[in-house]
């Protein structure tokens, strides 16, 4: 194997090489792809976990089954009610606390 291939980078300083530095609409698109996948798998697990299919949870919400499908694979990211409907379906809770540092 190449020595290149285990080299450590700076995360920072590949997502600026790959999508520009933060503030440039490049880099704002790709934050907004980010979360919307991240929100997805959050939206996945959760329901995975209450042992619930996207049919049911579609249903409890009001939305076609479809839609669920989009949100968990990060084609949509639900606004932020619609987020805290899912929660709550989902019988889950959102806690904010502040990030120390």
């Amino acid at each position: 194997m190449n020595k290149k291939e285990f080299e450590i980078h700076d995360l920072s300083a590949e997502l600026e090489k790959e999508f520009g530095k933060p503030g440039t609409p490049e880099r704002a698109e790709f934050d907004e792809r980010a979360y919307a996948f991240y929100t997805g798998q959050v939206i996945l697990d959760a329901r995975k976990s209450e042992k619930i299919t996207q049919t049911e949870l579609a249903k409890r919400l009001g939305v076609d089954k479809s839609y669920i499908s989009k949100i968990e694979n990060g084609i949509v990211n639900p606004s932020v009610g619609f987020f805290y409907r899912i929660m709550n379906a989902l019988n889950l809770r959102i806690e904010i606390t502040r990030q120390v540092g």
